[in-house]
Formats: C-alpha cells, structure tokens, sequence
C-alpha cells in the first residue's frame, strides 16, 4: 500500500472487482460478462460466486477508496476505465486476476 501525498488532494473511486487465482478463470468470466444480456447483474452473480476476496459476498463491492490505498497496477487500471461499462480485460496484481466494473471516479477540486 502506498502513502498519497497529503499536499495534493488525491482521486477517488468506486469500484467492484471479481478475483480469481488463475488467467482462464478470469477469460472465462470477462467473455460471460461480456456476452450477457445484463451485464451488471451477471458481474454482481460472479463475483458472489466465483471472487476469492471477501467483498464477493456484497457482489465485488470494495466501495470508495483514496487513491494510494491499492496495488499500482489495480488503480492504473481504474483510472484508465470507462465508467459503469462492461469490462472489456482483466488485469493482473500481486493478489491474481481481477475484473473491474468502476462506478465513478471523483477528482480533486
């Protein structure tokens, strides 16, 4: 975890993921996302049941977080995605495999 500059007012997001330990597992969750006449509630159904993190049980749910609280490669891939839009890849951190969906991203005044 990285400590964020307190002189800058940093980013914040809201963001669900699904984590799998393994490529194809997150292949085949994306694809089923993806192909999904309801993306959302399809991503939310995963997540409970396929993500090994705790906020599985909430439908990938992490909530907001500050940016500097997670793994750099996890919050590249935050701020480079489109809002509440279907996952287009997954991304890969020290923790395995996760797919995104971001409601929002707040930046600073």
């Amino acid at each position: 975890m990285r400590r964020h500059d307190r002189r800058k007012k940093p980013r914040k997001a809201h963001v669900r993921h699904i984590l799998v330990a393994g490529k194809p597992d997150a292949k085949m969750l994306l694809e089923e996302i993806q192909s999904s006449k309801k993306p959302f509630k399809t991503f939310k159904k995963l997540a409970k049941k396929y993500s090994n993190c705790p906020s599985g049980s909430k439908g990938g749910d992490l909530g907001e977080f500050t940016e500097g609280q997670m793994v750099q490669d996890f919050e590249n891939a935050v701020w480079q995605s489109e809002l509440d839009s279907v996952p287009q890849e997954y991304i890969k951190t020290q923790f395995g495999y996760h797919v995104l969906w971001v409601h929002s991203i707040t930046l600073p005044e």
